[in-house]
């Protein structure tokens, strides 16, 4: 827990209950007051002078402890949950000097894990096989490069990013729209899990928070900030995805787009960022080598295979003509066999070799696709 003291860190608590005080009038009244337990024992006249409301108001003369009390029982759970404020040397740097910086965060996992390079990637929540497939590749080579990958925990692209670097035994960050005594969505309960016990989840909503439909396009400004670039995967022209760029933009991010087929609805969103200035990329190496040297993958972080690694096995012989046969359209493993003289047994194992080291990804119909 940071080194805000629980007696000021309920007052904290307490604001962020309160309706219609977003984050620049609560840095407003941090600035007017020397203490924020001070706002509560302030005249209604004074607090107009802020700005705030009847509604604010009267929240404030009679504030919800009740609720304080169970994000403070939350907080005291486990070693993993934390609650850090604004002005806590803990909160991450990045996010303090963005516009609109919530001035709380509510974590679950590893708050470290803030402080490290992140890259943002979003997308669909109905993305088509190849945005999976590409969405997956790009996120384990940018997390075996070192990068956190930092998303949504949507269902569709968000979930399948921090999936592909958990794959490469990395780190990742989920920003939600709830209070974190949920999982939204619920499907999702078993990836979240996992990302809390390599990374975190982070919400500015206390608990008890339901999923609103408004509360997502503020939780994107939060995705965007905390990383050094955000790139789309595959987006409509109406998308959530192209309100997370467009907040990097806003906040001096790099913004990044993979392009698609001018026949997949998909792509358009992605066309009209490159359209606008966002740099099209056809390879995780086109993201690292236009971001520059930031800092270097620790040198025992486990590396996921799928660079050319002394036990990548696209260089052996009998796999090397097995990916030359496969060309780049699904093909079942009878095909290959017939392709190749080896034996069924002898595909499905390197079939299996192939995936896992990100060679090539399975299809449907059981069918592969080479992917590199």
């Amino acid at each position: 827990m940071p080194a805000t003291p629980s007696a000021e860190l309920k007052y904290w608590l307490a604001l962020l209950r309160c309706p219609r005080i977003g984050p620049a009038t609560f840095t407003k009244l941090l600035q007017g007051f020397s203490q924020l337990q001070h706002v509560f024992s302030s005249p209604a006249s004074l607090l107009q002078e802020y700005g705030l409301e009847a509604a604010s108001i009267d929240a404030i003369q009679r504030p919800d402890w009740r609720g304080v009390d169970a994000d403070l029982e939350w907080l005291q759970q486990q070693d993993h949950h934390y609650i850090i404020t604004l002005q806590d040397a803990e909160y991450p740097q990045l996010l303090r000097q963005s516009a609109g910086a919530p001035p709380l965060l509510f974590i679950l996992g590893n708050p470290h894990v803030l402080h490290e390079t992140q890259i943002a990637m979003v997308g669909s929540r109905n993305p088509t096989a190849d945005g999976k497939r590409t969405a997956l590749e790009f996120a384990r080579h940018l997390s075996a490069a070192g990068l956190v990958i930092t998303s949504g925990l949507a269902i569709g692209i968000d979930g399948i990013c921090h999936q592909g670097a958990l794959d490469a035994a990395g780190a990742t960050v989920a920003v939600t729209g709830t209070g974190l005594d949920r999982i939204y969505p619920a499907r999702n309960r078993d990836l979240a899990h996992a990302i809390i016990d390599a990374g975190a989840i982070v919400s500015e909503f206390p608990l008890g928070t339901p999923a609103k439909a408004e509360n997502f396009p503020r939780r994107n400004r939060i995705i965007s900030a905390l990383s050094i670039g955000t790139l789309v995967v595959e987006a409509a022209i109406r998308s959530g995805s192209l309100i997370t760029a467009r907040h990097a933009l806003e906040q001096g991010r790099e913004v990044f787009a993979i392009p698609g087929s001018i026949h997949n609805p998909l792509a358009r969103g992605c066309h009209h960022l490159i359209q606008q200035g966002a740099k099209l990329v056809e390879t995780a190496e086109d993201i690292i080598s236009e971001l520059g040297p930031w800092q270097s993958a620790p040198e025992d972080k486990p590396q996921v295979l799928n660079n050319k690694e002394e036990n990548d096995k696209s260089d052996d012989p009998d796999y090397a003509t097995v990916l030359a046969e496969m060309g780049y359209a699904p093909v079942a493993v009878d095909e290959i066999v017939q392709r190749t003289g080896l034996t069924a047994e002898e595909v499905s194992s390197m079939m299996l070799i192939l995936e896992l080291q990100g060679n090539v990804a399975s299809s449907p119909g059981g069918c592969y696709i080479r992917v590199k």
